[in-house]
């Protein structure tokens, strides 16, 4: 839904999410008085400005190195120079549409397997952006 906001999440009796309260906006983001309702949900995803994986966590604990724009360095298996470690999505390919984030995640899952297993039957989509690792 475009020019919409979220204005609350609400729960059931068991603190699950069972429906989202949201308003039309106008240009400037305002509250249009009079659209206000309920859009059920089971799932919430936060889909946020992104400026670039957080490095301070994961990302420092586990020690894959970055590429010149900020984001998590991988080879054509969607795996970090860090062995084993796998990343797809905007920390791989920088801010993009959610369809590139899902596809990556396929194709990450293909190479997953075929590291863990030798080979893969399932589908990658996509291949990474090309962006030598750094050694």
């Amino acid at each position: 839904m475009y020019a919409a906001s979220t204005t609350e999440f609400l729960g059931d009796d068991e603190g699950r999410v069972r429906a989202l309260r949201i308003c039309e906006v106008d240009a400037t983001f305002q509250p249009i008085e009079g659209t206000e309702r309920e859009i059920p949900a089971e799932l919430v995803l936060f889909a946020m400005g992104f400026t670039g994986p957080e490095t301070d966590g994961v990302v420092s604990q586990l020690g894959p190195e970055l590429d010149e724009r900020g984001n998590i360095a991988r080879d054509a298996s969607y795996m970090t120079t860090a062995e084993g470690v796998f990343v797809a999505g905007d920390a791989g390919r920088g801010q993009s549409l959610i369809v590139w984030a899902i596809a990556e995640g396929r194709a990450a899952a293909a190479g997953v397997d075929a590291w863990l297993t030798g080979s893969t039957n399932l589908p990658a989509p996509i291949q990474p952006t090309e962006r030598p690792l750094t050694a």
